[in-house]
């Protein structure tokens, strides 16, 4: 079943364009179905009936459906473990690097979102992520040892985490500290970055063109 060919619904300069970068980490198989947010393809019939929630990414591999990045993320890392982007069950660092990975979704994104909004986020005890600062300081603090999430260890979560902050520092909801910005640094002059900057740049022209 590897070797079938992934078609991942892409809207370039979206959170699908990590899942576009990781599988040119992977050197996984694939096809972009693009989705032209501008033209509300996402709300079509056709497209809910991939994603009920109308948002990219989501990804398609023979008869199995994937929506969410982290899904999707943890879905082709293990996939494809010849690249070695994910640690094995029995790996000492499985359990961090899943630990990181659902931070994001459950703690960071949403911490991030509320900072953006300038909306109250409402009760520590009541929040997931307990307070935006505490969250930020978190990352940091793993962030400080180096060079990756896991220390020397690049996996499919920097990935996330590397797209992710790369999009947060440029809009100003997380400040560039020195490891955030080594942290980026590292992360955008990965060659699967520029190739992924060139797909999203032929999409939007053709989309807008």
């Amino acid at each position: 079943m590897t070797s079938t060919s992934i078609t991942v619904f892409h809207a370039p300069q979206t959170r699908s364009s990590g899942v576009v970068n990781l599988l040119e980490e992977l050197g996984a198989p694939y096809r972009i179905q693009a989705i032209n947010l501008k033209a509300g393809e996402q709300r079509r019939p056709e497209y809910l009936k991939v994603n009920p929630m109308g948002k990219v990414p989501a990804i398609l591999h023979g008869d199995q459906l994937v929506t969410e990045q982290v899904a999707i993320g943890l879905y082709l890392a293990d996939l494809f473990p010849a690249a070695g982007l994910a640690p094995a069950i029995g790996d000492a660092l499985r359990g961090p690097y899943l630990r990181w990975y659902v931070f994001y979704a459950a703690c960071f994104e949403p911490a991030m979102v509320d900072r953006a909004l300038k909306r109250e986020a409402g009760s520590q005890g009541m929040l997931p992520y307990g307070d935006a600062d505490t969250t930020v300081g978190t990352v940091v603090e793993q962030l400080s040892a180096g060079p990756w999430m896991l220390g020397s260890r690049f996996t499919a979560m920097d990935v996330l985490w590397g797209s992710a902050l790369t999009w947060m520092t440029g809009f100003g909801l997380v400040e560039a500290v020195p490891p955030i910005k080594a942290y980026v640094e590292r992360w955008t002059a990965r060659p699967s970055v520029a190739r992924v900057a060139r797909i999203d740049a032929d999409l939007l022209q053709r989309q807008t063109g």
